[in-house]
């Protein structure tokens, strides 16, 4: 049976519209995967000598499992924003005599074959042979490295349940965060406790059952969660919901515009997948703080801080643009159908991006706290964000042709992130640009020389502003109805 499954998910991708695109697509994730693998290995061939140099006269493995509790940490929070639950077309299956329980078995043993899970393996794989070859003894080198992959696999199903509500993520987020804090701050180390239980599962193997115990039950969870929404009325149709009335009047000071405007503003007020875009953004606003607290990057790294300061205020601009048109692919082939200019549509995006710049830059305030020149990075990277990174941002999402589902507790078996390779690969010269136009004249000139050329960077946008929205809107147009045929076949 699985075997079928794998053939029918073979047949939808060679078949579908966007195969080419797709199968490009596929084989760039290979190459990623080759790449990161090659380094995930090497670094566990040489994992135990850097530990032993970084940190002499200690324990490798000790100081290994000291720190194990922030990759777990780090790993779900990853999973959450990045791991997409397999996708199955489960309409034309439950009208044929094919188990249930066999089909959510199907979705659940293909997480296995996940990023997220060959890449940790890659990694502990080698640097447990290294330590049996160091003369530790290989059961209990065995029994540590069979509850690592069972926390890993944990954490793989871990993250669906979390994905399903926000609760979980919030509680988790904040556990970190307070753990980072405690530690910064010299109050509690949480890695001093840590260390015992993962150490544990060296010195006494029978410490193993908890990791696998853990994953069973995240395993089981997942499981009957599907199980149980495996039904039209459970996964596929919506539930009913009171409408409130929203008074947007004052929008319609902002001319031809206004339509689309109050169309996302409703959006992302009522459903669940804005919302949580816009909560990230907010907390895009703290991004700062990494780097502002830190001297090293101030004075070795200053291209690092033109990188922050990007971040800072552009957090609505990254998350909610880089998913235009995909936030209306619910309805986007009813708004097609209609008399709706494609570049009235598009200046609607824009107009929203840089409010919420604008609203980010104000409210970065505070960081005049860490020094006058930080602030003026945050206004260069607003500029820059403004007038460059808002048209790159448009022009990746034309090329982005995987739907979100707004309400992401609607349907069980559909995609709940709206992230994919494609998304990862435009965002490069966003993120990197503003790092290689600061750095240039930093470089031969002056810090002030790289704030003033970034903050300049962003008068491109301004002064091009129709070539560009004319070059946009060409390209959107082009790939109207392969965009639709992508959402349709998505969305059936």
């Amino acid at each position: 049976m699985y075997k079928k499954f794998l053939s029918l998910k073979w047949k939808e991708f060679r078949r579908s519209s966007y195969f080419e695109a797709a199968l490009a697509i596929k084989i760039l994730i290979v190459l990623g995967i080759l790449y990161f693998g090659g380094i995930a290995i090497l670094f566990g061939v040489a994992g135990y000598f850097m530990l032993q140099d970084m940190i002499p006269g200690t324990d490798p493995l000790l100081t290994l499992n000291k720190f194990l509790i922030y990759w777990i940490l780090f790993d779900l929070g990853l999973r959450y924003f990045i791991q997409q639950m397999p996708v199955l077309n489960i309409k034309p299956l439950m009208i044929i005599p094919i188990k249930r329980n066999q089909v959510v078995k199907f979705l659940l043993a293909k997480t296995a074959t996940s990023f997220f899970n060959i890449l940790p393996l890659l990694f502990f794989l080698p640097f447990t042979i290294v330590l049996i070859v160091q003369g530790y003894h290989p059961l209990y080198v065995l029994s540590w490295f069979v509850g690592i992959i069972a926390l890993i696999f944990m954490n793989n199903y871990l993250v669906y349940l979390i994905n399903k509500t926000n609760l979980y993520f919030a509680l988790i987020a904040g556990a970190a965060t307070l753990m980072i804090a405690l530690q910064n701050y010299e109050i509690f180390d949480i890695t001093e406790y840590a260390y015992l239980f993962f150490h544990g599962m060296y010195t006494k193997p029978v410490w193993i059952l908890i990791p696998v115990v853990l994953c069973v039950l995240a395993f089981i969870a997942n499981y009957k969660y599907y199980l149980n929404h495996f039904y039209i009325d459970g996964a596929i149709t919506k539930k009913e919901e009171k409408v409130r009335a929203l008074d947007l009047k004052f929008v319609d000071s902002l001319g031809s515009v206004s339509p689309f405007l109050k169309n996302d503003i409703k959006m992302i007020i009522r459903n669940a997948r804005p919302k949580q875009v816009l909560i990230m953004s907010f907390i895009f606003l703290f991004y700062g703080l990494i780097f502002y607290t830190q001297d090293i990057y101030v004075e070795k790294f200053p291209a690092m801080i033109a990188f922050a300061s990007m971040f800072v205020t552009g957090g609505f601009l990254l998350s909610f643009g880089q998913l235009v048109p995909s936030w209306d692919s619910e309805y986007y082939k009813l708004m097609m159908s209609q008399n709706i200019p494609y570049r009235e549509y598009l200046k609607s995006k824009l107009t929203l991006m840089v409010f919420a710049t604008v609203v980010s830059t104000i409210l970065s305030l505070p960081y005049l706290y860490f020094g006058w020149d930080i602030y003026k990075m945050i206004l260069a990277g607003a500029s820059f964000n403004i007038g460059l990174n808002s048209f790159i941002t448009l022009y990746g999402g034309a090329l982005n042709k995987v739907p979100v589902e707004l309400n992401v507790k609607a349907k069980a078996f559909q995609n709940t992130n709206g992230f994919n390779l494609t998304q990862m690969l435009i965002s490069i010269p966003k993120v990197a640009g503003p790092m290689i136009i600061f750095y240039i004249p930093y470089k031969f000139i002056s810090f002030d020389a790289g704030i003033i050329t970034l903050a300049l960077s962003g008068l491109i946008g301004l002064v091009f502003y129709n070539p560009f929205l004319n070059l946009i809107e060409k390209i959107y147009q082009n790939q109207k109805y392969s965009t639709i045929a992508a959402f349709a076949e998505k969305n059936n």
